[in-house]
């Protein structure tokens, strides 16, 4: 984010905002986390298997009600809108990149992004399949793709709905360094041209110190790291 970016920054609301977000299960996970993401903006956040990070990121992405706080959205709190507007946000504004692809087996490549350019009403873009390596396999079934190509569809096929906000749960866990770096390099691109904003959880510092600004999620707290 350069000095121009954080100046916006300043002076803009943020996209999205969490307040005092506290989660248990059985046991307490984190409280008091407070966390603010800009326009172009990318924040990663790293922690050891079982901190809270995924639980976290479905908090912040509508998928998951806190325990306390809230979540805010162009002005909203998620959590307290009605159920169908909270869909039709988490459907045309947010991207969820998830570790499951969710892809439809059966189907091509090609066809999973029709799919995704039918409910979006946005066409494909041709540059961002030649950006992920994958423009090449797109009369492919589905389950004649590799794990990483998977992946990568996936990401394309999110991107493709043109979202304010992608929310990434180990985007790259399945990809070799080089091709990881290539998605991360597509990711980061989507959000300054189209003035959106990344959360990204990862247990890979080097890919998480790439971003903006890098959080840890340790001792049921948030701490700032970048």
């Amino acid at each position: 984010m350069g000095v121009q970016d954080n100046k916006e920054a300043l002076i803009t609301p943020p996209l999205l905002e969490a307040k005092k977000l506290f989660h248990k299960f059985d046991y307490e996970l984190f409280k008091n986390i407070n966390l603010a993401l800009y326009k172009k903006q990318s924040i990663a956040i790293i922690g050891t298997s079982g901190s809270g990070k995924s639980t976290l990121l479905n908090i912040l992405s509508s998928l998951l009600k806190p325990f306390e706080g809230e979540v805010v959205f162009e002005n909203k709190s998620l959590y307290d809108i009605k159920q169908k507007n909270l869909l039709k946000i988490r459907r045309e504004d947010f991207g969820i990149i998830f570790q499951a692809h969710y892809l439809f087996r059966g189907f091509s490549a090609n066809e999973n992004l029709d799919i995704a350019k039918l409910l979006s009403n946005e066409e494909v873009d041709t540059k961002l399949l030649q950006d992920l390596g994958i423009a090449h396999v797109l009369k492919q079934g589905v389950g004649e793709l590799s794990g990483g190509q998977q992946q990568r569809l996936s990401i394309a096929r999110v991107l493709t709905k043109k979202p304010q906000i992608i929310f990434a749960d180990e985007p790259t866990g399945n990809l070799d360094k080089d091709t990881a770096n290539m998605v991360m390099d597509t990711l980061f691109n989507y959000i300054k041209e189209n003035e959106a904003g990344l959360i990204l959880v990862t247990h890979e510092n080097d890919l998480a110190m790439r971003c903006d600004k890098v959080y840890k999620l340790e001792d049921k707290e948030l701490q700032e790291l970048k």
